[in-house]
Order: C-alpha cells, then structure tokens, then sequence
C-alpha cells in the first residue's frame, strides 16, 4: 500500500483522529485513509482539511482492518500513527463488509472508483435535495434503477411531473446485470388517462378523509360532519354518484346539504373516482417491483392529493402487516409542504408525518426528494437518516441542512455550490462512509427535460 511522508496521527477516543501537520498531504475532506499504529491499522475518513498553518487533518474512526474484512464495530485510541493513502482493494473491502451493492457512480475523492450504496439500509428514510438544474431527478432515476434491479424491495413513484413514466423502458443497447434484471421486473405505471388508469376509491376512505375532502370542519360544520358520521356504513358501501343521488332525494336537510357541497365542489365530475376500474391501492397491495403513480395528468390538483390519501391512508391502516415498501415522494413539496392549507393538502402531510415518526418499524420507508429543506415540513426531515445533496448556493439552506444532518460532514456540505450536474454528496446509513460522487449514466430515459431556448 502506498505511504507519503505525512506527521503522525492521533487519536484519544478511537471514534476521530487528528494529524496536526499535514502540509503536502494529498488527503482532502471526504478522502479515505488508513492508520497504522500498534500493529493495527485502522480505516477512517478525513472530514475537515484547515488550511491555517500548520495544515490539520480531522476526521472520525470507520473501523479496524482484518484478516476477513473490516470490523466496523470497533476504533481503538492510538499516538504516533502512520498515515498511508488507500487503495482500491481496501476500498472494495469496505464495499463486501458492510454490503454496499449498488453501484450508482465514481468517488470524486481519493482514492476514486466506484461509488456504492447498501441496499439494506433503504429501512431507513432519506431525504433528497438539490436546487433546479443539479441533476436531482436524473440521479434519482439512477438510485431506483439500482434498487429495482438489485433488490426486492418494492417501490412506489409520486410522480407530479412524468418523469419516471418511462422507468420500464430499458436502452436497446444496454447490456449488463442490472439491464438484464430491469427487464424482468414488474414495473406499472399507472395514468390518469391512458394505459393503467390512476384512480382512487372514495368509499375505502377513513372518516376522517372524506371529511377532508368534502372539506368538512367537525365544529365548524358540526350538523353536516354529524350526518356524515352516521351515514359512515351507507358512503362505506356506495360510489360517490350512488351516494349524491341518494342525499339529494333525501328527506333529511342535513343530508340534502351533503348533496349540496358533494355538487358545488364537482366531486362527482373528478376522473379520479375507480367506478370500474382498480384503485390504487389494489394494485400497490399486489406488490409489484415498481409502480410509478403519474400524478400531473388530473385536471385538479386536489386530485392529486386524493390519490396520495387514499394510498397511505391504506397503508398506514394495513401497516401491522409489516410489508415493506419504498414511497419515493418527487417533489415532496406538493405533499409535504408546511405552507399547504387546504383540508385534504393537510391530511396528506399530516400522514407522512405520522409515517416518517413511526412507520420505519412497520417497513413504511420515505425518499423524500425536494429542491430546498424549507419546503418540507420539518417533522419529516428530522427523521431522515440518509442524505443525497446535489447542488445548493443557498447558504440559508446549507446551514439548515447542517442543523438537520449532523453526520454529513460540514466541509462537505460545503462544497455543494460548486458541484457540477449529477454530483452529489452521499451521508448517512445507506453509503459506507460520506462521499462526493459523479453519477453514473441511467439506462432508462428520463421521462422529461428541460425546455431548450429557441435559436435563430
């Protein structure tokens, strides 16, 4: 292994290290090192590189090199420590050892080669962010490429904008393992206008959600939310057309103001209704390895939330079966928003922010992916234990990353307004240590672009 003429380290608690002298290391922030002292040598990650003089390097313990690997449960204190570069066979090591399979790019940083993620810890939610034009989508659909193929997790796509519409459509000329098991998977999109239809049923509605989107306030509109309590088993077993037809012919007044609201708010016109079709939640229970849920093709928004209602209210309700699933959230905003006021937009956030406190144990896992943390409700993001960071100027929004995602190292995060498309910043449980990486090339289209400028 290759050594340069560094000082010694060293380290008091064996969790971080410190060399005091470093000036004419090669070692930066993010960069990989191994320590020798006392006939141990010992894995760790440099997080901080001062440039006062004399030059300091810091950074925290990874784990002890042995025969078989490398222990990643201990770090032991040392004085006079060797520093020496890593090499790529150390960092593949590190890939075997903590299981990180899926190759999503290069490592930006010393010693470079490929950049893995562990598919194990996907248990865990994360939160992805990047400001428009980092990339941000584009490297997501390489991610879930990676986890559909490699994995048997499945996965579920809000997708407000058709940009992972096309997720089952692998290049002709893409070759490979992850190619070959893309192809057999069972990836669904459903739309709201073609092909699978994206519907949602109104009858299998909590209470509470229909209240929601008939925009019924319990104490505000007390009489009507009273009727709608006990009319609970009639709207359990009626279509929402079945039901207006039978508040409208109704003698009772409470039940005629039902029909109503039902009237002046359009519900029954919404193309989101199932009627005869399958609802979203039929289909997601099947389990299939993708289902990408296109959600900007409704002619309201409100559709939109009625569909992600409906969906992780079903799953929250069902969540004793422990049954895994990854909900991919793109832009998390229109879900996820602390500004969202309506009565529906609130129901839909305050249930993702029950499933991000509590639904990890039952396998309900998020991926957040936004454009700033201040757009998602903080609730959410204080639970995310794993961090994608594509480019971000704002120095607003990278000091409340930091306050929020303590184990992404601040030098790091730092260099995030210079990051050029499809760089990102990896951190938390699911990367063997924090690293800048270059994504690699999807080998399914990106559903959309970027509008070119016209020119003459």
């Amino acid at each position: 292994m290759p050594t340069n003429s560094q000082p010694s380290a060293r380290s008091d608690d064996g969790r971080s290290f410190v060399v005091a002298d470093a000036t004419g290391s090669a070692l930066v922030a993010g960069s990989l090192a191994v320590i020798v002292a006392a006939d141990r040598r010992q894995l760790v990650l440099v997080e901080e590189r001062s440039e006062t003089s004399p030059v300091r390097l810091r950074g925290r313990m990874i784990g002890e090199l042995v025969d078989n690997g490398i222990d990643v449960r201990v770090g032991y204190p040392f004085t006079d420590g060797a520093v020496e570069l890593v090499d790529a066979e150390t960092v593949r090591t590190l890939h075997e050892t903590t299981g990180a399979l899926l190759d999503v790019g290069v490592n930006l940083t010393p010693p470079g080669g490929p950049a893995r993620l562990l598919p194990k810890r996907f248990n865990r939610h994360t939160f992805w962010c990047g400001q428009s034009g980092s990339g941000k989508t584009y490297a997501l659909g390489v991610v879930l490429e990676q986890v559909i193929a490699h994995t048997a997790l499945p996965v579920v796509i809000f997708d407000p904008n058709s940009d992972f519409v096309r997720l089952g459509e692998i290049a002709s000329d893409a070759s490979g393992p992850t190619a070959d098991a893309l192809r057999a998977r069972d990836i669904r999109v459903l739309r709201p206008h073609s092909g699978q239809p994206l519907r949602a049923r109104f009858t299998t509605l909590p209470l509470s959600s229909k209240a929601a989107i008939l925009q019924i306030d319990p104490i505000a509109d007390r009489e009507e939310f009273n009727e709608l309590l006990h009319l609970a088993d009639q709207l359990a077993a009626a279509e929402l057309d079945d039901a207006l037809r039978d508040l409208r012919g109704s003698e009772s007044a409470a039940q005629r103001r039902l029909a109503m609201r039902i009237e002046n708010l359009g519900l029954a016109d919404w193309e989101v209704w199932a009627r005869q079709d399958r609802a979203v939640t039929e289909v997601v229970d099947e389990r299939p390895d993708a289902t990408v849920l296109d959600l900007g093709g409704f002619s309201t928004a409100a559709q939109q939330l009625v569909v992600a209602l409906a969906l992780l209210d079903d799953l929250w309700a069902r969540r004793e079966e422990r049954r895994p699933v990854l909900l991919v959230i793109d832009e998390a905003h229109n879900l996820a928003s602390p500004r969202l006021e309506s009565p529906i937009a609130v129901a839909v956030r305050e249930r993702l922010i029950q499933i991000a406190a509590e639904g990890r144990k039952f396998g309900l896992w998020l991926l957040l992916s936004t454009q700033r943390p201040s757009k998602v409700h903080p609730g959410i993001i204080s639970q995310c234990d794993n961090l994608t960071l594509m480019k971000m100027t704002s120095p607003v929004d990278l000091a409340e990353l930091g306050t929020y995602f303590g184990y992404a190292p601040s030098a790091l995060l730092d260099r995030s307004p210079w990051f050029r498309q499809g760089e990102a910043l990896f951190a938390g449980g699911f990367v063997p240590a924090p690293a800048l990486v270059k994504v690699k090339t999807r080998i399914t289209p990106e559903g959309g672009s970027d509008v070119g400028v016209p020119l003459r």
